[in-house]
């Protein structure tokens, strides 16, 4: 009798109860362990290692546990995963295609203890497949009625949640006024409109021994000086003019305002006119927010560069090797792109890149308000990028290749970290990494940049060659033999045939 090594795998969504001596953890494993046993007949053996995921979303492959699970299983070394229910093991229907390849690919399987059916015949995989598809739209119902509550809520005028603004202390579904952090915040707005820089409110705070305080890392609480993106939230939020943000729309709050809600709007003009009046006038080196971090497919870096047309400067980036041949002889390939335009496009892809994140994985087992606190950032980015100020968006970028058809963009987890006022490690490390489509087009002499925010469909090879496969096995069956005669003559099993004969009809 062939030997079955059979490990099981658990998994809890929130840490809640993990603490006990035995937890919702040990509840599975031992009902798991129950099920190996009664089919020891079968030649089920229980494998020692445990693969347990606790605290950990089921949205998410980024598991220890999982990865340690589907390592063993590349290697050869189990044959069969036991999980208590299929949720267990993912609640998306992407993310189960890709596991269900690598089971195959290894010749494993899996199988539910509560919820018994084949996955060899069309009636056993539509089940599994209908049992998938309720437990994600359990997760995306449960995240849609988060959002429309935080609508509703803030509509009303209450404060969700997040982190605090400094000068603001939390008082239930609204915020009361902390003075002595209120004085500061008022001092950051009169140094601005004396003064009318970022820089020049930083320098005139530290003079003056004005300190924020840290959201979030390891001085969490602490007394630090200010940065500009802090200034920035500071004199951009609505929260000090009374009012609540929700994505693109401001309502009146519930909560005592800081700063006059006219003043309030009369500095954002003076921030607009500000953004402008340094978009003239700083130097082409200083402006170019994508220098250093551009590559094309031969890995040779873009360079800011420019070029003088009737007084006026335009910008491009241009492939190093094209400036170093320019003078000598032409050169093959290279990319000369325009760089207001490529910056805009890039900001924008990330940004539509986080926003379509947000809900799914964004975050390693998210909240509530840590959901809300990042809508808010991203309706902030939007609105920065609309108004042509990237670079918030492209201080997130660490590199970006450029290829025919594709642009590949790495983000800095550390930098997403700070900009949603998370630690690191509640970043998902998956989302620092996507493709869009690019495309160059040209009307005359203008060029025209086009960047989309979703991943470039690629062929999936592995299904072509099974389709082939099952259109070879069925025109074997039509000419008479059986499917033990069709695995046989093709070295497969007969549950093998099965699982792949039903993509003969796609």
């Amino acid at each position: 009798m062939k030997k079955v090594r059979c490990a099981i795998y658990t998994r809890k969504s929130s840490e809640g109860g993990l603490e006990q001596e035995f937890n919702s953890l040990h509840a599975q494993r031992e009902a798991c362990a129950s099920f190996i046993a009664s089919q020891k007949h079968e030649g089920w053996v229980l494998l020692p290692n445990h693969y347990d995921d606790g605290g950990i979303s089921g949205g998410t492959l980024e598991r220890d546990g999982l990865k340690q699970l589907m390592r063993d299983v590349d290697d050869g070394l189990v044959d069969q995963i036991v999980v208590y229910k299929i949720d267990r093991l993912t609640r998306s229907l992407s993310d189960f295609a890709k596991l269900v390849d690598r089971l195959d690919a290894a010749e494993a399987s899996f199988v539910s203890v509560t919820q018994s059916f084949n996955t060899a015949t069309s009636m056993g995989r539509l089940t599994l497949n209908v049992l998938l598809s309720f437990a994600q739209f359990e997760r995306e119902v449960t995240a849609e009625r988060i959002r429309d509550k935080v609508a509703a809520s803030k509509k009303k005028g209450l404060w969700m949640g997040g982190n605090v603004p400094l000068g603001y202390e939390p008082d239930g579904r609204t915020l009361k006024i902390n003075q002595k952090e209120a004085t500061t915040v008022r001092a950051i707005y009169d140094l601005y409109q004396r003064h009318g820089t970022l820089d020049a409110v930083i320098k005139h705070a530290d003079q003056q021994g004005l300190q924020s305080i840290a959201k979030h890392g390891a001085n969490r609480g602490k007394a630090i000086n200010f940065q500009s993106s802090q200034v920035h939230y500071i004199l951009t939020n609505p929260v000090y003019a009374g009012k609540i943000r929700h994505k693109d729309k401001i309502h009146e709050g519930q909560h005592e305002a800081i700063i006059d809600p006219q003043r309030w709007q009369a500095i954002q003009s003076q921030l607009k006119s500000g953004a402008a009046k340094q978009r003239g006038t700083k130097s082409c080196k200083a402006i170019s927010l994508l220098s250093g971090k551009l590559l094309d497919e031969t890995g040779d870096h873009l360079t800011p560069s420019h070029a003088n047309k009737q007084g006026k400067r335009y910008r491009y980036y241009v492939s190093n090797r094209l400036i170093a041949t320019q003078k000598t002889s032409k050169t093959k390939g290279g990319w000369r792109l325009p760089a207001k335009a490529l910056e805009q496009q890039i900001a924008t892809s990330i940004a539509e890149h986080l926003e379509a994140r947000l809900v799914t994985d964004l975050f390693i087992n998210p909240d509530a308000d840590q959901i809300e606190c990042a809508q808010q950032k991203l309706a902030e980015l939007s609105a920065s990028i609309k108004s042509g100020q990237l670079a918030s968006t492209l201080s997130s970028l660490k590199q970006a290749t450029i290829v025919a058809g594709t642009i590949s963009v790495q983000l800095e987890a550390d930098a997403l970290a700070h900009l949603f006022e998370v630690t690191t490690d509640q970043m998902n490390p998956a989302v620092c990494t996507f493709h869009a489509a690019f495309q160059l087009r040209k009307r005359g002499s203008e060029t025209k940049l086009v960047i989309g925010n979703k991943p470039m469909a690629e062929p999936d090879q592995i299904l072509i060659d099974n389709i082939a496969r099952a259109h070879h096995y069925y025109d074997a069956i039509k000419a008479g033999q059986t499917f033990d005669q069709v695995a046989a003559s093709n070295n497969i099993t007969k549950r093998r045939l099965l699982q792949i004969i039903d993509l003969a009809f796609i």
